[in-house]
Parts: structure tokens; C-alpha cells; sequence
């Protein structure tokens, strides 16, 4: 089984929610993101989203864009990023996920990208700019080598939730409301009604992620799907600490997993 499948089953078995982690690639340096990725496990995240950085992150809100931004002037390179993960897993066997955008994947070479992912150990990816109509452009070559491709539904999908949840594998990524990455104060969704049709529609897990910001909104997200997914606040945390970090990232993984442990 795929590293998000055993996961989440066992997580089930627990009757926890997973807590899935963002950083960027490079931001800080390589040596940073390394440590990073071990404070997060630490502090108790499940899964950790690898962001790849693009000169032009459409998804992403002015945070993630900053950090893109720092990492492509530290030179970070999608390879470099292969060796960073080569690295990470003589230590960790929790799931890694690259999120990056499509013409990264075409300009490395998508055969060649997705046989590193698995002969690496990256067990999924997330492209926020390939449509669900162009999904083929890339599922034969992760279906060839067993690396999931994580798919996006929005509360504006409607109906094309069941379309996208057909077939989809490791999990739902649900996106908390229509925008860019960035820690929100508040929303404007009915996550009742999102959340009733993404469980109509879905076999596997779903998490939900975009603008949750702390502990009190990973709490409260918790309730409607298998797992919250936290970025920005992690990532203004690098922005702030830069090499120093770790340690704040750690404490700050550690209080949103007590508040989905509560």
C-alpha cells in the first residue's frame, strides 16, 4: 500500500484526524527544510506537502509566493529537492507529497519525474493548475510507478465533486473557500453543505486545508472530514525564524495536534 493509504488507516483505527504540514522546498535553505520536516514529525504531523518552488505560484497567496520567491534565489532545483527526500527517508517513513505546478513536472520530464518520486520515496503530488479534464496528461505515468495524484474539489466544484471524486486515490484535497492560499480569519463557505456533498461522492479519505491559520480552526475543521491541512502558518513561522525554525515549527505542530487530539 501506498505510505497515505496506511496512513489514514491507521489513523482510523486510532479515530484521530490526520494533520498534514506545508513548507517550501529551499525556503531557508535545504538544510533548514530538512530540519524542518523532522520538527514537524515531532510535533505530530502525519503527512508533509514538499512545496516546489514555481516563479509564478498561481494558487498561492502572498506568504507562499514570498517563500517561493526566497527559496529560487537560494537556488533550490526539483532535483535537489529528489535529494533532499533520498535524505529525509534514512529517518522518516510518514508520507510525503510534493505540491508544484504542472510545467515544472513537463519541463523535468514527467516520466522521469514520477520513477524519481517513487525510486526516492514521494507518494504523492499535488497540482493545483491541471485540470480534471487533463488529468491523463500525467495518471498513467504516476499510476505506472504507484505515486498518487491528489485531487482539488472547491466549494465552487458543485456538481463536478462526484466527477473529480471518481477514482481519485490517497485523498480528497477540499479547498476551504474559493481563492489563493493564506490564513483567513473567518469564512464565507457552508462547510455542512460542501462537506455533505464531497461525502456523498467520495471513497476515500478527504482533508480540508487553505487558510486554517491555528489550533482553534484546525479543532473546529476537524469535525466535517479525516484530516486539516496547515501551510502558511507554517511557513510565516520560516519567514519570521529562518534557520532558528525548527523549534517554533515544532511547538506550533505539537498545539494543532493536541487540538484534533481533543
Amino acid at each position: 500500500m501506498n505510505r497515505i493509504d496506511t496512513t489514514f488507516a491507521r489513523l482510523k483505527e486510532q479515530k484521530k484526524k490526520a494533520l498534514i504540514t506545508f513548507i517550501t522546498a529551499g525556503d531557508g535553505g535545504l538544510d533548514t527544510t530538512e530540519q524542518l520536516v523532522y520538527s514537524m514529525e515531532r510535533g505530530g504531523a502525519d503527512i508533509i506537502e514538499l512545496g516546489i518552488p514555481f516563479s509564478d505560484p498561481i494558487a498561492e497567496g502572498p506568504t507562499i509566493q514570498k517563500a517561493s520567491v526566497r527559496a529560487l534565489e537560494n537556488g533550490t532545483r526539483l532535483v535537489d529537492v529528489f535529494a533532499l527526500v533520498r535524505r529525509l527517508r534514512k529517518n522518516i517513513q510518514l508520507p510525503l507529497v510534493m505540491m508544484m505546478y504542472v510545467n515544472s513536472i513537463f519541463g523535468f520530464g514527467t516520466q522521469r519525474f514520477f520513477a524519481l518520486c517513487r525510486e526516492c520515496g514521494v507518494d504523492g503530488v499535488i497540482v493545483p493548475d491541471l485540470p480534471y479534464e487533463e488529468k491523463e496528461e500525467l495518471q498513467d505515468f504516476a499510476d505506472r510507478e504507484g505515486v498518487y495524484v491528489i485531487r482539488l474539489v472547491t466549494p465552487a466544484s458543485h456538481e463536478r465533486i462526484r466527477m473529480i471524486a471518481n477514482g481519485a486515490r490517497g485523498f480528497l484535497y477540499c479547498v476551504s473557500s474559493v481563492g489563493v492560499t493564506g490564513v483567513r480569519e473567518s469564512y464565507s463557505t457552508d462547510f455542512k453543505e460542501f462537506f455533505g456533498a464531497v461525502n456523498r461522492s467520495r471513497e476515500i479519505p478527504a482533508a480540508v486545508g487553505f487558510g486554517i491559520s491555528g489550533p482553534e480552526q484546525a479543532k473546529a475543521m476537524k469535525h466535517y472530514c479525516d484530516g486539516v491541512i496547515v501551510g502558511s502558518a507554517v511557513v510565516e513561522l520560516v519567514e519570521r525564524h529562518g534557520a532558528a525554525s525548527p523549534g517554533p515549527v515544532e511547538t506550533f505542530t505539537r498545539s494543532l495536534r493536541e487540538a484534533l487530539d481533543t
